[in-house]
């Protein structure tokens, strides 16, 4: 199931095409830039890593690994930290062939065919995944997604899988790997975010809401005047967990940190964008101004330096426990259930 190349080798970064296979017809010079100064950051972690690996081969949870995860993983060492650190490499060793005999069942007609009108759409500026390309990934996309709709029925498939399973297979250039990553993710970090109710999305939009007003209260009262407005800002930041919102170096970081500490980060993400933009977000007058200034806000110079940035979410958004969440979640999940029934 392994495709050809493979995580440690990227693509070389040419022709206005980034190391994992995207087209940058805008940009792509101040990308070079920002690359070339992060490649030392890249040589002395992938050094550090290296050495942690090889004392220790598997990837345990510990202190030092943690502060390691935070710094960055290199990309030669994503797929296997990933693995280790979600849980996936657990199931995979736990269920062999699980994959395989998913991919050899007869499948669901109409889950095909939605996933098929997909395909097309799945990272159109990459040329990993160009129909014409050799080799393609879509094939790979199209496994792991078919056998994810029945391996998790309850949730099948929905819009915004197909960017995650890509982003997976871009890493792990491995289609079963794929598959256990998107079973942790989906199944157990953010459990209810692709079903059909999408109530872990619904829930954690709101509790990013408490949050803002807890941390950034002029911004909290200033979209506290537009209800539904979490919605409108902040879904696609959690559904694609930042993938076509921040650039690709920096959303690979937020993954890092994703697998190893679970959703908490998304929230750390989120309120760092908020808190580092206030002056600009508070200018808006309107409802159509919030929403440009929260486009805005995921652009620039700021999410680009992604080592910078990660450094920034472990220290502008404050304290933030598991605890903390989990009440917020139990009240907006309350709240959520009692709104839609029509109770008051």
């Amino acid at each position: 199931m392994e495709m050809k190349g493979t995580a440690s080798q990227p693509l070389p970064c040419s022709e206005r095409i980034d190391p994992y296979g995207f087209e940058r017809p805008h940009g792509f010079e101040s990308y070079q830039e920002m690359m070339n100064e992060y490649v030392a950051v890249l040589n002395r972690r992938s050094m550090r890593w290296s050495k942690l690996l090889q004392e220790k081969p598997r990837v345990y949870k510990n202190l030092t690994v943690k502060r390691y995860v935070r710094k960055g993983v290199p990309n030669e060492h994503r797929a296997r930290t990933w693995m280790a650190a979600s849980g996936a490499e657990e199931r995979l060793e736990s269920q062999p062939g699980h994959y395989q005999s998913l991919l050899a069942m007869e499948h669901d007609s109409k889950l095909k065919e939605t996933i098929r009108t997909d395909m097309h759409r799945t990272f159109p500026d990459n040329v990993l995944f160009q129909s014409r390309g050799e080799p393609s990934l879509q094939r790979a996309l199209y496994n792991v997604l078919v056998a994810y709709g029945h391996h998790n029925t309850e949730v099948g498939y929905c819009q915004g899988m197909n960017f995650i399973a890509g982003y997976l297979m871009i890493i792990t250039k491995d289609e079963e790997k794929s598959f256990w990553l998107m079973d942790a993710l989906l199944g157990r970090m953010l459990p209810d975010f692709y079903s059909p109710a999408m109530m872990g999305l619904k829930t954690d939009q709101e509790v990013l809401g408490e949050l803002v007003k807890a941390k950034a209260p002029a911004v909290g009262q200033l979209m506290a005047q537009y209800p539904g407005i979490w919605t409108l800002v902040a879904s696609r930041w959690f559904i694609c967990l930042y993938i076509d919102v921040l650039p690709i170096e920096t959303v690979l970081r937020i993954w890092d940190c994703l697998f190893y500490e679970g959703s908490k980060v998304l929230f750390r993400t989120a309120l760092t964008l908020i808190l580092h933009h206030q002056p600009e977000i508070l200018s808006a007058r309107s409802l159509t101004d919030v929403c440009e200034r929260f486009k805005q806000i995921t652009c620039g110079a700021f999410t680009l330096d992604c080592h910078t940035f990660m450094q920034k979410i472990f220290t502008e958004p404050g304290s933030l426990s598991t605890a903390t969440i989990g009440k917020l979640r139990e009240k907006c999940r309350r709240r959520i259930l009692e709104e839609e029934s029509g109770r008051p």
